[in-house]
């Protein structure tokens, strides 16, 4: 059994910061791409974050660049998801999902991971 657990979401003001943890249980992932995804009520699944199997290669949604920060250390099981300058349109619940099957380095979109997280509630207030 694989398990990913998401934390650190929770009530913050527009302007602040956040970080996200998801810690990954049952196997290693230190080759598998990872990534943050979040969903607001009524919109769909979106891509904030992907991130290479040794944390070299990054990709961010256009939404997020330059605010948020992807990172994992493999020896932890563990990748994060720093958010800084918060806006209310980042209101969304977040997953963590990992890629066990990746042919390549790189995972963009949310069919091709195949497990994910339960999701923490990050709210941005104005």
């Amino acid at each position: 059994q694989v398990q990913l657990v998401e934390s650190g979401g929770g009530l913050v003001q527009a302007g602040g910061s956040l970080r996200l943890s998801c810690a990954i249980s049952g196997r290693t992932f230190s080759v598998n791409p990872l990534g943050w995804f979040r969903q607001a009520p009524g919109k769909e699944r979106e891509l904030v974050a992907t991130i290479n199997g040794n944390g070299g290669n990054t990709f961010y949604s256009d939404a997020v660049r330059g605010r948020f920060t992807i990172s994992r250390d493999n020896a932890k099981n563990t990748v994060y998801l720093q958010m800084n300058s918060l806006k209310p349109e980042d209101t969304a619940v977040y997953y963590c999902a990992a890629d066990t099957r990746a042919t390549r380095e790189m995972t963009y979109v949310a069919p091709e991971y195949d497990y994910w997280g339960q999701g923490t509630q990050v709210t941005v207030s104005s």
